[in-house]
């Protein structure tokens, strides 16, 4: 890259409470945790929260902040060699954004609990966005990493 791309400010907008005190304690991914997570957001952004609805799935973008930066691959669980860390959902890449796709469950003022997530008590809220399975999932995206179709079914 030829010009250096000036720095990004993100600014949390919560704080997301799982019950998990250390990133071990931590499924491998949001899918495996059959819990409930809450989604604290700050009383600011109450207004955001009009047009949400119990049931409706949302995607949570958050940070990583316990994740080692530097690692630029990884060997993915059921994979016999390693992968790039673009190629895979590891927490541990250049920058630690998260991204897991939830259901509602309950809706109390700025507080949204919601079906498991795959992080630490604490772990900073970058964002909310509503799932729309028609651009989310389109029907003809594939995986073609051999070890994406086995980890799909295990914990």
């Amino acid at each position: 890259m030829k010009d250096k791309l000036p720095p990004i400010t993100l600014e949390p907008i919560g704080k997301i409470w799982t019950g998990f005190e250390s990133p071990e304690q931590c499924p491998r991914n949001s899918r495996f945790n059959k819990g409930e997570s809450v989604l604290e957001v700050n009383p600011a952004y109450a207004d955001a929260f009009v047009g949400l609805e119990e049931g409706q799935y949302i995607a949570v973008l958050y940070w990583f902040d316990k994740a080692d930066r530097s690692k630029l691959q990884t060997i993915p669980p059921n994979a016999d060699r390693p992968y790039g860390v673009f190629a895979t959902r590891s927490p541990h890449r250049p920058n630690p954004i998260a991204l897991s796709t939830v259901r509602i469950i309950t809706i109390k003022d700025t507080r949204l609990t919601v079906s498991g997530l795959d992080c630490v008590d604490g772990t900073p809220l970058l964002d909310i966005k509503i799932y729309i399975p028609m651009v989310d999932a389109p029907e003809e995206a594939t995986n073609k990493l051999p070890w994406h179709r086995k980890q799909a079914d295990q914990p």
